[in-house]
This record gives structure tokens, sequence and C-alpha cells, in this order.
């Protein structure tokens, strides 16, 4: 198969899938080999970063993904944009950066850092599926540790979690949690 014709089957492969579509998952799906498809996403990358184009290939969640431009985001937000009943409350946001930053991290880690029980706004952002449990700390009672998922990563639009913008040295110390 050419190029052009390999490169029309992922760019298809990534119109018609929800999720990000993982590398391994684009070579299952379409048959070609892992070099071709990286040149493929490079060829899409480069015909969608003309201005005359209203989406891009994004790196989210370990995976691709075909979305709109965050320039034009603006734009579309209104009509497309999750709406109100699904922002998260500043509460919320400030638990949820707790946990991105400070991961893997226990409830009493987060009310230590926050001031108050983070309770309902774990329940929350289980909820939303923004968190999870990702084990056990070994300390008396083996509390469960947080983490973040896949889910945080779209919602942000990160590839990963050390997309996460860097902090300096006194938020970094604020995010640090204390012992139990």
């Amino acid at each position: 198969m050419d190029l052009n014709r390999a490169t029309a089957v992922v760019e298809a492969i990534l119109l018609l899938e929800n999720e990000p579509v993982t590398l391994e998952q684009l070579a299952k799906i379409s048959k070609l080999d892992r070099p071709v498809i990286d040149r493929c996403l490079a060829k899409l990358e480069e015909r969608y970063a003309d201005a005359a184009h209203g989406i891009e290939v994004a790196h989210l969640a370990e995976g691709y993904v075909l979305q709109p431009k965050l320039e034009l985001w603006e734009n579309l937000r209104d009509r497309y944009g999750k709406r109100n009943e699904n922002r998260l409350s500043r509460a919320a946001l400030e638990t949820l950066s707790i946990i991105a930053y400070s991961q893997p991290i226990t409830r009493a880690e987060i009310e230590g850092l926050r001031g108050v029980s983070p309770d309902g706004m774990i329940r929350l952002l289980l909820q939303r599926e923004l968190i999870q449990e990702i084990g056990r700390k070994d300390a008396p009672g083996r509390p469960v540790q947080y983490g973040t998922t896949s889910e945080f990563l779209k919602l942000f639009r990160l590839a990963s979690i050390k997309d996460l913008p860097r902090l300096g040295d006194q938020d970094q110390e604020r995010f640090e949690p204390y012992d139990e």
C-alpha cells in the first residue's frame, strides 16, 4: 500500500474512533507496520498544520485523535463544549490538581493539604472518572491511594501526566503530601 493510501486509512480510523487510538491499536486496525503509521501520523500533522484546516492530530492519553484546533475552541465551545453541569467547582479543581501533582496520594494527605475533608470531592472525581484508586499505602490502616485517569488526560488535553505545567519551588512544596 502506498503512503498516501496508508495515510488515508489512518486518518479514517482517527475520524471514526471516539477515543484516542494507541499506536498498537492503529497497527492492528489498519494492518500497517509501526514505522508506516509513524510516517502517516507525521504526514497528517503536517497536512493539518495549515491554517486552512480546522482540525489537528493530537496526542492525548497515550493515543491519537482528530480534534478541533485549540485556537478555534472559543468559537466552538458554546455548541460543542461541555455543558455547565459538567464543569468542576473550584474545590473539585483544587482537589484534582492536588491529586495530579502529588499522586499517588491518600485522602488524609489531601485533607492535610486542603485543610478540609475531601470526601465529597473524591466521590465526585471518582464518579466523573477523572481519578481512580491506584493502590494502598504501606502505612497503618493501608489507606487507599488515588491517581488520575486517562479521562483526566483527555479533559485537559495532555498526552501524559508529565505534560502538566511545571510548578515553581514554592508551589512544588505545597503539593508534597505530609506523612500520615
